[in-house]
């Protein structure tokens, strides 16, 4: 039982009987066990120099008597140090295996992607994806789900909460979806640095630079069978998806948010030239920046879009532009966007 913690069998029966006899000398230990005296002493000693007992006290006759450590005392150190060493042990083993499985992909090139069809087994794949990310997770976030729909990536969250960083860029069409600019905006405020763009060419899932998720059929819409991806492990195919995401990151807009919660593209505008924005317009703004219909943001903000075209020609008029191209070069002008 005590072997985990360094402790032979016959060395916790001594123990055992220390504790219940709240100590004894080496005859008292070899006559209750039935060992030979030497064999008894020997044990003592050992169980001495692992700080299990305590003594030898001289007793009357010359008998040296010892006393039993408390266990939780002498075991709990000894049982850190064994977690420890496992641990250790088991990083040991993670990178013989991915040593193990590199090799065989640079023989093998099959081993490089793996195709997984179904949708539990997907969902399966990206829970495992994101829990075993330790830095960065990378995604670009289409309209039409595969496996899930974007409001139930419950993982984000929890990785976010361990200091796991999330970098996520938003197709228009998908923002466009009711109720999707909350879910967004839940993910900022977790924590999760997000952008929008007007299109994305796939969606894709990136763990620590390391291991990648990409669907090889456009959606979960039946009329595609059954919905199927590729895991894309190290590789010169995972480096160009990598460098897809940062190309795509580098042209999309960013999406912050504002003291009210919502999303928002800018700054706070503090000692910018120019009119300050309200905190409403700057949301506007910021929606219009990452190219949503005035109908979808009518239906974010509450209102009518005759009242959202009314907001954006008073913020042109404001600044002098004719066209929204020009408000929002104005805008960046004014550093009211980022």
């Amino acid at each position: 039982m005590l072997e985990p913690a360094g402790v032979e069998p016959t060395e916790e029966r001594v123990y055992r009987l220390l504790v219940g006899l709240h100590g004894a000398d080496a005859g008292t230990v070899a006559g209750e066990l039935g060992l030979d005296r030497r064999r008894a002493e020997s044990l003592l000693t050992s169980l001495h120099e692992k700080g299990l007992v305590s003594g030898p006290e001289q007793r009357p006759g010359g008998s040296g008597h010892f006393v039993p450590v408390a266990p939780d005392v002498a075991l709990g150190p000894r049982l850190l140090r064994g977690q420890e060493a496992l641990e250790r042990a088991r990083r040991g083993v993670t990178e013989l295996a991915e040593e193990f499985r590199a090799g065989g992909r640079r023989r093998d090139g099959r081993q490089l992607v793996e195709v997984v069809t179904g949708v539990a087994a997907i969902r399966q794949q990206i829970r495992d994806l994101a829990y075993g990310a330790r830095r960065e997770v990378l995604a670009l976030c289409k309209a039409g789900h595969v496996a899930m729909p974007s409001e139930d990536n419950d993982e984000e969250f929890e990785m976010l909460a361990k200091g796991v960083r999330y970098r996520v860029i938003y197709e228009r069409a998908l923002l466009e979806q009711p109720g999707m600019l909350d879910n967004v905006a839940l993910g900022v405020r977790a924590g999760e640095a997000a952008r929008a763009a007007s299109a994305l060419p796939v969606r894709l899932m990136v763990a620590d630079g390391a291991l990648a998720l990409c669907p090889l059929v456009p959606s979960a819409d039946s009329r595609f069978g059954e919905p199927t991806v590729a895991v894309v492990r190290s590789s010169a195919l995972l480096d160009a998806l990598i460098a897809l995401f940062e190309s795509q990151w580098a042209a999309a807009s960013p999406l912050h948010v504002t003291g009210a919660g919502g999303l928002a593209g800018l700054g706070d505008g503090a000692g910018a030239p120019g009119p300050a924005l309200a905190e409403d317009e700057r949301y506007l703004l910021s929606l219009v920046v990452a190219g949503l219909a005035d109908k979808a943001i009518a239906t974010q903000l509450g209102i009518s879009q005759r009242t959202v075209q009314r907001r954006l020609r008073d913020m042109m008029g404001r600044v002098g532009a004719d066209t929204r191209a020009q408000l929002v070069w104005q805008a960046a002008r004014r550093d009211w966007l980022p």
